[in-house]
């Protein structure tokens, strides 16, 4: 398993390897469906193993899974195989409009294959020190995607990313070191001061003041990089600006890194302090981000910003479950994590087609999208119901289960202020996608299709098909293995 650990991280650095060979985008394409493929089933290898409490360890700490690693690490993998994909088409549609050229296509495979490699690696250390070193190589090698197409907008988006993001990871190096300076009192070697079994076996022997000041630091800084309130504003621009595929990957996978750090921390500080310090910081950044993404989602224009916003807005729902606690709260956040990043990879894959076709990014610009390409509207429509929590989707099972969290463990008017945002959200996503979909066809030619060949849009189809297939599963059905890998993360921080 400790062999398989690795490989699980070297698998996805294929297609980069394979630029050394061809600049060209199809078979850089298949090399990356097919080392996502294989990455994803490492992975699901690796969880089913700690899936039922197992862990694997060595290296002096620095390599560690438990359930929690494997929970993540197999939702990163599936949104790594789905974005994969649909870069394979994406790209080579861009390529052959003369939007890329072969520099460009060899950097979107290095950099998205380094971006990948760093996000999984970083789910299989136990050293939080480490873990802050891989989350910041993923923010170096992700910025090279978002400034890709080198347009003025999009560089100046990519400098707004990597100096926000930059800034709020050196805020979270800050607070690494007081959780290293508030396990300075207990026995063991200095490296172990920051190995995650350790501390959380010793939390007890934790300096207090230091864990405090530790963990809100953490939670500024990572929670910049999962894109909090107030810290979100890199995000819109990021996603907006990346290609479509990349996008999927900062908003389904990258914010997803930084929320592990951030509940790594909250066991530690729940485990010496309690839950109501931590968990009164999580409520406030929460019910923040899902208020600032609730009226930027209103106010609608580009869709791509709509939907990062909306990704502002679930991560808060995620921090909201966390602080409310309990089984139920981090059952129902962890599962939010994964349906969240199922439904968001959905929704940014299928912008791509929108953007290749339509040529625009502003929804008002965007109409007839069921009648001119059937496939392509159907999953927006359907991606909107569920990313804004329609039944019978998966995310309407984790929200249900947030709730029920917040009825059992914290104020009645809290929850009902979620519902009434929530509500919000729903109104205004879906009318949007709606809009889009079932607006009257434009009278003006819409420009070529998006993927002239038929392989080609067998492959911009399939993650999308796949995603949806995967959220109904959820909303109606959760499998038993998954709802023990999730039963045995809760018991791993708790």
């Amino acid at each position: 398993m400790t062999a398989l650990a690795l490989i699980v991280v070297l698998l996805p650095l294929l297609p980069a390897l394979a630029t050394a060979l061809t600049g060209r985008a199809r078979p850089l394409g298949y090399a990356a469906v097919a080392s996502g493929l294989a990455t994803l089933a490492v992975a699901i290898a690796l969880t089913v193993d700690v899936g039922g409490g197992r862990r694997i360890h060595g290296l002096s700490g620095f390599l560690y899974l438990d359930s929690l690693s494997g929970f993540f690490l197999a939702t990163i993998a599936l949104v790594v195989a789905l974005a994969s994909i649909g870069s394979a088409a994406y790209v080579h549609a861009e390529e052959q409009r003369g939007d890329l050229g072969p520099l460009q296509v060899r950097l979107y495979f290095i950099f998205f294959a380094i971006f990948a490699s760093m996000m999984l690696a970083s789910f299989e250390t136990g050293n939080l020190g480490l873990l802050w070193v891989l989350i910041e190589a993923s923010t170096l090698a992700s910025c090279v995607l978002v400034g890709l197409e080198g347009k003025p907008v999009s560089l100046e988006a990519a400098w707004k990313y990597i100096i926000i993001s930059s800034f709020g990871v050196t805020i979270a190096l800050v607070g690494t070191l007081f959780l290293y300076f508030a396990a300075s009192s207990l026995s063991g070697s200095p490296t172990q001061h920051l190995t995650w079994s350790y501390l959380f076996a010793h939390s007890a022997g934790l300096r207090a003041e230091s864990l405090r000041l530790a963990f809100l630091l953490a939670l500024i800084g990572y929670g910049t990089k999962v894109g909090l309130a107030p810290m979100h504003t890199w995000l819109p621009d990021a996603h907006s600006e990346a290609p479509s595929p990349a996008s999927a990957m900062l908003s389904a996978a990258l914010l997803n890194t930084g929320m592990y750090a951030i509940i790594r921390f909250q066991a530690l500080t729940h485990a010496q302090l309690g839950t109501h310090y931590a968990s009164r910081i999580l409520l406030i950044f929460g019910f923040a981000s899902v208020i600032i993404g609730a009226l930027f989602i209103v106010l609608r224009g580009n869709y791509k910003r709509l939907f990062a916003y909306s990704s502002v807005e679930h991560m808060g729902i995620i921090a909201i479950a966390l602080g409310f606690g309990g089984v139920l709260g981090l059952y129902g956040a962890l599962l939010h994590t994964l349906t969240h990043a199922i439904g968001k990879a959905v929704l940014f894959l299928t912008s791509g087609e929108l953007v290749l076709r339509y040529r625009t990014r502003v929804i008002d610009e965007v109409r007839g999208v069921l009648s001119v390409t059937p496939l392509t509207g159907a999953v927006l429509l359907l991606g909107a119901l569920a990313v804004a929590g329609s039944p019978p989707f998966g995310l309407f099972l984790s929200e249900f289960t947030i709730v029920r969290a917040g009825l059992q463990r914290s104020s009645i008017v809290l929850v009902a202020a979620l519902l009434v945002l929530l509500a919000i959200v729903f109104i205004a996503l879906v009318g949007a996608a709606a809009d889009m979909a079932l607006g009257p066809s434009p009278d003006r030619p819409t420009g070529q299709p998006a993927y002239p060949e038929r392989s080609t849009r067998v492959l911009a189809g399939t993650p999308l098909v796949a995603g949806l297939a995967l959220l109904l599963l959820l909303g109606v059905w959760i499998p038993g293995g998954l709802d023990q890998l999730i039963m045995h993360s809760i018991r791993a921080i708790s």
